[in-house]
């Protein structure tokens, strides 16, 4: 069942530092996304492929701008696949990883 829910889009910019040390930093963008989990076909062949997939994420699709990461509920989740759906609407997939944790 698909709930409505915020989440953010999490992006990295780059630059270099004082030191000429390229270092990332974190851009977080706020959307509202229609959030469920995957499906058990999804889930079973993510895992057969080294993936852990947890939910699926549907946002306004030209809203999105190639963020790897989302944040949901306080937890990180990594984006490992999208599909453009009808009507504008694009799907995350995400799972979560052993090191995504909110700092």
């Amino acid at each position: 069942m698909d709930r409505s829910a915020v989440i953010y889009l999490i992006g990295q910019t780059y630059a270099v530092d004082k030191y000429g040390v390229l270092r990332a930093t974190d851009t977080m963008r706020k959307v509202f996304a229609q959030v469920s989990s995957v499906s058990s076909a999804e889930w079973f062949e993510g895992g057969r492929n080294g993936l852990n997939p947890e939910y699926r994420f549907r946002i306004f699709g030209p809203e999105y701008r190639g963020e790897k990461i989302v944040l949901y509920k306080g937890q990180r989740y990594s984006v490992y696949r999208t599909y453009e759906a009808r009507d504008d609407v694009l799907e995350l997939y995400t799972e979560r990883k052993q090191g995504d944790v909110q700092n």
